[in-house]
């Protein structure tokens, strides 16, 4: 039991870090997919994430999913259990901070069970949709800080091939 609870947690630990930092902001400093289909004012969560198909959005779900998937084959040997729950627990967290846009306000029980366990709720993924450079960390908030380096030194990197190219 203490061994499938280790798999889950290293599961999606290493899957948010691989993702977010691998995945998402250097996709919000050298791509379009990421910003197109997540970060887009036209579309609210449920028209793209729910009632589309659109090839674009499954592609973005795909690549931010694949760190996930790697870790998942990387430990499936000690655990297939923990395997699958840290997959469903991710994907239960995908759908959860999404949910602001129904509505939803997390109780404050939860949100302070949250914050000590640095996870990320819906109202602080809701941020990263509308400020961009903010709320880095798809599952743990830990992310945020050096997730806010790594973007100003990626994009310092992009300015830097921009002029010595002219």
């Amino acid at each position: 039991m203490l061994e499938a609870i280790a798999v889950a947690w290293l599961l999606l630990f290493f899957g948010d870090f691989l993702s977010t930092f691998f995945y998402h902001v250097p996709e919000h400093v050298f791509g379009s997919l990421h910003l197109k289909t997540h970060h887009s004012w036209k579309k609210d969560f449920r028209h793209y994430a729910i009632l589309t198909f659109n090839p674009q959005v499954l592609l973005d779900g795909i690549l931010g999913a694949l760190p996930y998937i790697v870790i998942a084959v990387v430990l499936w040997p000690f655990s297939p259990i923990g395997v699958i729950s840290g997959l469903l627990l991710g994907q239960f967290h995908v759908w959860w901070r999404h949910i602001s846009v129904l509505g939803w306000q997390t109780p404050k029980p939860v949100n302070i069970l949250c914050k000590i366990l640095f996870i990320t709720t819906p109202e602080r993924h809701w941020l990263h949709h509308h400020k961009t450079n903010l709320g880095f960390g798809d599952i743990f908030s830990f992310f945020e800080q050096p997730a806010q380096m790594w973007l100003r030194w990626l994009r310092l990197l992009r300015l830097r091939f921009r002029y010595s190219r002219i």
